[in-house]
């Protein structure tokens, strides 16, 4: 027979929100400086207080995470792939994005501003929105990836009637 590789198993561990990122860093940096084999770890985005490692055990994860700051606790059992699999998939902004929908600016001359979709093209991956800070409203066109959805507009009252 070959050679078995070791299995690795996924592990959650919980952190202060919006630390997430800076948890991922330093258990890398950690784990690197003490020769301690992880074999991933992930901050979703779209998760807050939480980091996953991957790991052939869970010694290996407390290890790599004892003494970093913003970190609460391992979380115990494992973390089904399955589980973890969404937060890998980026879908692309343009899919999710509705008419009427708010968005936050996240780029460009108008970042931080709150704007209203009044518009999506699909094709060129654009939509057009309406500030709502402005005093007039003047419609501009930015690309999709410029835009954060705050607020899904609420479908009820058209589908209902």
């Amino acid at each position: 027979m070959g050679e078995e590789k070791p299995r690795t198993l996924l592990y959650a561990v919980r952190t202060t929100a919006g630390q997430e990122r800076n948890v991922a860093d330093l258990i890398v940096t950690k784990a690197r400086s003490s020769k301690v084999d992880l074999k991933a770890v992930v901050a979703p985005e779209t998760l807050r207080g939480y980091v996953f490692v991957e790991a052939t055990s869970p010694h290996l994860v407390e290890e790599a995470i004892s003494g970093v700051k913003h970190v609460r606790s391992r979380v115990p059992g494992l973390v089904d792939f399955s589980d973890v699999e969404k937060y890998l998939v980026s879908k692309s902004v343009i899919d999710e994005i509705n008419t009427d929908d708010l968005v936050e600016i996240i780029g460009g001359p108008f970042k931080g501003m709150r704007a209203r979709i009044t518009r999506v093209d699909k094709m060129k991956k654009e939509v057009t929105l309406e500030l709502l800070e402005a005093t007039f409203t003047l419609p501009i066109t930015v690309h999709v990836d410029y835009v954060k959805i705050t607020e899904k507009a609420r479908r009820e009252e058209t589908e209902g009637s």
